[in-house]
């Protein structure tokens, strides 16, 4: 499907930025009205595409009967009485960097329509309600020369969203929608010589020509004041800022490896490279690859039933054995990464699939295991942006089926995110002032430290 992102070469084209109605220079502008000397707050969100199975990883349940705790056993972490399952033993050890919520919910089992609702932080959708990460880049614009809002591996598959609202802004218009990177199984950064070409410059455009347009466009509408934000602007398209931070090349070898050569643990690297040169918001679909010699099948690691003939307990590409411990890699990384590099306290990470997976373990195809779509009780995990470590959230009942203490909505979730971010979650997004507020939840207090 074709990006509905402008390209630069239509932005160029156009004259400078007619192609967005100037849209982008007054965005710039916005954000420099609201600039301030606090520092400002940045966020990765990844995305577990097709439901992760809660009781095999963060919210593991020993003691029920063997037809529902599977193989895995639990193990400690850094955090006294905290424990989660042994295919993560990298976040284990960090457990005081992160909170888990173990009582996610809700009532829709159905893949597109879950991350429709997962998207928009509520549970009844409008069709062109925005993306968190749309809203983000309206209220905290990037004040670089980089794009606010970027997308790294395209939602595909039967568990898309819908007429992907989700890279067209939505109703906030395309101003806000993400530059998308990765489309395709071969289309990602751990494709050995990938490149990403979103700013290579077009043949037929000539830094000389560039410069020329952009001195006859600044002639002739020299006391529009949006004209500094304009030049800001061309800056994003033609210089050197936007083009060096999606250079992966630059990462030394042994970084690449810590993170893992899969397109996770690739694509979570160069989120931390984005949010260093001021990318506002980065989201991230957990897409592990496939095993070597494996036939391409699908982006829907999580969704594990037990699809082509690959059990959710086997080593292969819909198989836990294979994507828990790479996923613990690269998340374990990105966590550690952050925070060595002072970075973790002003960039909120945010690790969520739609929904979670039944209780009960099924029958696949190929006669496999699997567990089904299970949204009345699963997890996510929090980290950085005044998100309390080592905090546990909320409980589910002895076979982690339903919510037991303190259920947690889509809403407050969002709400959640939005106040970690420092963005009031009422504030109204439509032009009238009273309708669309950001989310209509309530931040769940205990999951942020004293905001001071």
């Amino acid at each position: 499907m074709r990006s509905p992102f402008p390209s630069r070469r239509q932005l160029l084209q156009a004259g400078g930025l007619t192609a967005l109605g100037l849209s982008l220079p007054q965005l710039l502008r916005a954000e420099e009205s609201r600039a301030n000397n606090k520092r400002q707050k940045h966020c990765i969100f990844i995305f577990q595409y097709g439901g992760l199975s809660q009781l095999d990883s963060w919210d593991p349940k020993p003691n029920a009967p063997a037809e529902l705790r599977g193989p895995y056993q639990p193990i400690a972490t850094s955090v006294p009485g905290f424990r989660v399952g042994e295919l993560m033993p990298r976040l284990a050890r960090i457990a005081d960097k992160y909170a888990v919520i173990r009582s996610m919910t809700h009532t829709v089992a159905v893949h597109d329509i879950a991350n429709t609702m997962l998207l928009a932080g509520n549970r009844k959708p409008a069709a062109d309600d925005p993306s968190f990460g749309s809203v983000v880049a309206k209220l905290k614009p990037s004040v670089a020369s980089v794009p606010a809002y970027v997308w790294l591996q395209k939602f595909g598959g039967g568990a898309a969203p819908p007429d992907p609202t989700y890279l067209t802004g939505g109703a906030l218009g395309p101003t806000y929608a993400p530059l998308l990177i990765g489309t395709g199984h071969n289309d990602n950064l751990a494709t050995p010589g990938y490149k990403v070409k979103a700013f290579e410059t077009d043949a037929s455009l000539s830094p000389e020509r560039v410069a020329g347009r952009r001195e006859l466009l600044n002639k002739f509408d020299s006391n529009n004041p949006l004209t500094p934000h304009r030049e800001r602007a061309f800056d994003l398209l033609t210089g050197p800022a936007a083009r060096k931070a999606f250079d992966i090349d630059e990462e030394p070898a042994k970084v690449r490896d810590r993170y893992g050569r899969h397109p996770l643990g690739q694509n979570l690297l160069l989120a931390r490279r984005l949010i260093e040169a001021g990318v506002r918001l980065t989201s991230v679909v957990a897409w592990m690859g496939m095993k070597p010699n494996e036939k391409f099948f699908s982006i829907e690691t999580w969704d594990m039933h037990g699809n082509a003939g690959v059990g959710i307990f086997d080593d292969g590409w819909n198989g836990l054995g294979f994507a828990l411990p790479r996923c613990d890699q690269a998340v374990s990384a990105l966590l550690e990464d952050l925070d060595d590099r002072g970075l973790l306290d002003d960039t909120l990470v945010v690790l969520i699939g739609e929904f979670g997976r039944t209780p009960r373990i099924s029958k696949g195809g190929g006669n496999v295991n699997g567990r089904d779509h299970w949204p009345n009780c699963y997890s996510a995990m929090l980290a950085g942006a005044g998100i309390r470590g080592g905090w546990i959230h909320g409980a589910s009942d002895a076979t982690a089926a339903y919510v037991k203490d303190d259920p947690v909505s889509l809403e407050d979730f969002s709400a959640t995110l939005y106040t970690a971010l420092g963005i009031d979650p009422s504030t109204r997004l439509s032009p009238d002032g009273f309708t669309r507020p950001a989310s209509s939840g309530t931040p769940v207090t205990a999951l942020l430290e004293s905001r001071g």
